[in-house]
């Protein structure tokens, strides 16, 4: 199998050459080639001798860092900070939603008093999205009591819903809240952002610190702008190569995945660049940022570049500072993909590191498809799933369940023309191609939900679904098989009813 990748582990000191890409400096490597998905690792590698010389005279030399340990460095006012550090970090922006919102509220009032104020009114995010299109009572009283918390604080920035049984008459209801989040100019460049889930991670593709905490260290934010945080160290994902039109950003973060399994950058950061990351649209660069807490990682970063800039134009009016790694950044391991020998990816049940060709599944029969969630819901997806339908003609074989991240998505189904369509919007060519109408838009399924959530698994049925996790019962029922998909080949599976490579459809 043709995956394409090598990997580069080693604790030395690795530099850049002239073509921005990363060579180590040291003549004497040992190199093992694993026959193993067609990759080359690099086992250990021996540093260069290291000449003694005396301490400078004007005082320490400043060690070069890496895009996270210079962001958290600024964030607790260091001039340096080393890897396993532990540091108080002084928090730009916190979300947190209806899950764990109330917890983290409970947790605030119980340790800092009924009556005690949020440290920042203007820098705490409160978004509704997981469980709202719902009768469960419990689930109601969730938003309920965040929207008393908002208007007792008088938080500046609660996107709430009261009426649910149209979305579109709250005018102040978003969705999804890492895709609201970005949509709504919370993500910015060189900034540090935590929230209540762990796919905040997801903001790491604007180049900055993200990542997800629990209750009670949202709850010790929420009253003091500060976190207490161990330093990850990082790694690195180099990938070039031109990206087959058959590909996404899911696809190579599920060869990532794949590659390192779910543990294999625990409590790390996962760093990507090369000349494939660079040519990704801020959408495709958050897919791939989204999914790194299935590798275990602490966060995701892509550094900012005049597409995160120009994304950011009509999106946010504060000043932000990026921040890049130096060029001899120490990075603990550093891996190579040539995108262009990517094939077409899904995770079959039950883990997110259960790599396959989609073209080795196609004769896995299934019963439903699924396209929305944080990682696949995006404006961007779905304009990739209609041109999969457009491309082929036919009629979906298997229920295709379509649910946007957020209201800005849902408009721009019905809005934006496909590409080659001769003018059709999205929800046409789903029309036309026998797709569920598009519903509300909010987390859906992707967690499971109460069980009255729209397109929840009740059955133990096999889906195929853009979202991005697949264990026993994530999206309802615990014998549910769950493979991640592309858009692409979601589109592709629902076409046939069975796994599906997208080129079939689109070549």
């Amino acid at each position: 199998m043709a995956f394409g990748a090598i990997a580069t582990n080693s604790s030395s000191l690795i530099k850049k050459n002239e073509s921005g890409l990363s060579s180590f400096f040291s003549s004497s490597s040992r190199i093992q080639i694993s026959k193993r998905s067609g990759s080359k690792k690099v086992v250990s590698v021996m540093a260069p001798p290291q000449t003694q010389r005396p301490p400078a005279a004007t005082g320490s030399v400043k060690t070069a860092m890496t895009m996270t340990e210079k962001i958290l460095a600024r964030a607790s006012e260091r001039s340096q900070l080393d890897p396993g550090e532990n540091v108080w970090v002084n928090i730009d922006v916190l979300m947190t939603h209806d899950i764990c919102g109330p917890g983290t509220i409970g947790i605030f009032k119980r340790e800092f008093g009924k009556n005690a104020k949020v440290w920042d009114r203007e820098k705490i995010v409160i978004i509704p999205d997981h469980y709202i299109f719902t009768s469960d009572e419990l689930a109601n009283r969730n938003v309920d009591i965040l929207r008393d918390f908002c208007m007792e604080q008088n938080i500046k920035y609660f996107y709430d819903i009261k009426d649910l049984s149209n979305f579109k008459a709250n005018p102040d209801y978003k969705g999804v809240c890492h895709v609201a989040l970005a949509q709504e100019g919370h993500c910015r460049p060189g900034e540090v952002l935590l929230g209540t889930d762990s796919h905040t991670c997801n903001a790491g593709a604007f180049g900055q610190f993200a990542t997800g905490i629990g209750n009670t260290d949202a709850g010790f934010v929420m009253g003091t702008g500060k976190l207490l945080l161990k330093v990850p160290p990082t790694l690195r994902f180099v990938m070039d190569g031109e990206m087959p039109d058959y590909l996404l950003a899911k696809d190579l973060i599920l060869q990532i995945i794949g590659e390192i399994t779910v543990s294999g950058a625990t409590y790390k950061s996962m760093e990507f660049v090369g000349s494939t990351v660079e040519s990704l649209t801020m959408e495709e660069r958050m897919t791939l940022c989204n999914m790194v807490v299935e590798a275990g990682g602490k966060n995701g970063v892509v550094p900012a570049d005049n597409t995160t800039f120009k994304y950011l134009e009509d999106k946010t009016s504060k000043a932000f500072e990026p921040v890049y790694s130096d060029e001899q950044a120490r990075f603990l391991s550093e891996y190579r993909f040539d995108v262009s020998k990517i094939e077409p990816l899904v995770a079959k049940p039950h883990s997110p590191d259960n790599r396959a060709l989609a073209r080795e599944c196609k004769d896995v029969k299934i019963d439903r498809v699924y396209i929305g969630s944080c990682t696949g819901g995006k404006t961007e997806d779905f304009l990739a799933a209609a041109k999969v339908f457009l491309a082929s003609g036919k009629k979906v074989k298997v229920p295709t369940f379509l649910v946007p991240a957020t209201q800005k998505v849902w408009m721009d189904i019905y809005g934006i023309p496909v590409p080659g369509s001769g003018g059709k919007t999205c929800s046409q060519i789903f029309e036309e191609a026998g797709c569920d109408v598009p519903a509300s838009p909010s987390c859906g399924a992707c967690l499971g939900g109460p069980r009255d959530t729209y397109a929840r698994m009740n059955e133990p049925q096999v889906c195929v679904s853009t979202t991005n996790r697949n264990f026993h019962g994530r999206m309802g029922h615990k014998e549910g098989q769950i493979y991640l998909a592309s858009p692409y080949t979601a589109a592709a599976s629902a076409l046939t009813g069975f796994v599906t490579d997208p080129r079939e459809f689109l070549q």
